[in-house]
């Protein structure tokens, strides 16, 4: 691995389970707000046992490390074996320092902004194709066997640990739990898609040729042509295939109103591109000579 990814790797990782045991350390445990997950399992223990919370978590995870090894292969160990360990050691961290457990004792705050640290770590972590460790590895375990979703299998998991805490919780505490978890799942999806999600637009112009050449020089966009043909008419035709991201829109849109405002446009949004020019190195535009002209 190139040392710049290996950082990157690492930064990503460690950044998300900060992030991750803040909102657990900080808002979750101090307001007694559900959970699901290896740390709901362990809030579970905590309740009947009373097992320290960050321990418990360490053993949970561990255990769930050695089957997910056992059963999924070394590519898994070494993409989970890092949160295992540091999620566990930074709640053990956080819950130690004075004044954390008195953040806020508002419960509707404490679990908006739970949602959105752990939603954020988990982002994180995702972006570098990391695993969280924890019941993911259980829901991929039980994905090999019985070939179900993991996002199915995973919101099974979590809906089982969270049944296991509403026995000894208030009904505000499962709702909040409830809408961390929804606020999680959101906050994860964006930042796991942040920085490549793009705008495709298909430009179908008599003035093609004017169009491409300017989006390839002025815009710097990736321009493709594709070769159509109109329904009606049944003519042939070309239409420009171009991808940028959401801040160059206004200006797309100006060039091709400048250049042929009858020009016919379809906008939609792609979740990632990958290839030349997105995730490899862009190829320089060539600068094409004027046409000479004959006196």
């Amino acid at each position: 691995m190139h040392k710049k990814n290996y950082l990157q790797l690492c930064a990503g990782i460690l950044a998300g389970n900060l992030s991750i045991a803040l909102g657990v350390a900080g808002f979750i445990v101090p307001n007694s707000i559900i959970m699901g997950g290896s740390t709901g399992i362990s809030l579970v223990l905590d309740h009947i046992f009373g097992v320290d919370l960050a321990t418990s978590v360490f053993i949970l995870n561990m255990l769930l490390f050695i089957l997910g090894a056992g059963v999924l292969g070394r590519k898994f160990a070494l993409t989970t074996i890092a949160s295992s360990i540091l999620y566990p050691a930074l709640l053990a961290l956080f819950q130690r320092i004075p004044g954390i457990q008195s953040l806020t004792g508002n419960e509707l705050l404490a679990a908006i902004f739970a949602g959105l640290l752990m939603g954020v770590g988990i982002g994180l972590i995702v972006r570098q194709g990391a695993s969280t460790g924890g019941t993911d590895i259980l829901a991929m375990v039980l994905n090999k066997y019985t070939h179900l979703s993991v996002a199915l299998l995973l919101y099974v998991v979590d809906f089982i640990v969270l049944g296991m805490q509403t026995f000894f919780s208030q009904p505000e505490q499962i709702l909040y739990g409830i809408l961390s978890l929804l606020i999680t799942t959101g906050v994860m999806n964006q930042v796991v898609l942040l920085g490549q999600a793009q705008l495709q637009l298909i430009i179908i112009s008599e003035r093609f040729e004017v169009l491409r050449d300017r989006l390839l020089r002025e815009l710097d966009a990736g321009v493709s042509m594709l070769y159509m043909e109109t329904g009606l008419a049944k003519e042939q035709q070309k239409a420009i295939l171009c991808v940028i991201p959401q801040r160059k829109l206004y200006a797309a849109n100006a060039l091709i109103q400048q250049v042929d405002p009858g020009a016919f446009t379809m906008i939609s949004r792609v979740k990632e591109v990958r290839g030349r020019g997105f995730s490899l190195d862009r190829v320089p535009a060539v600068p094409q000579e004027p046409a000479s002209r004959e006196n």
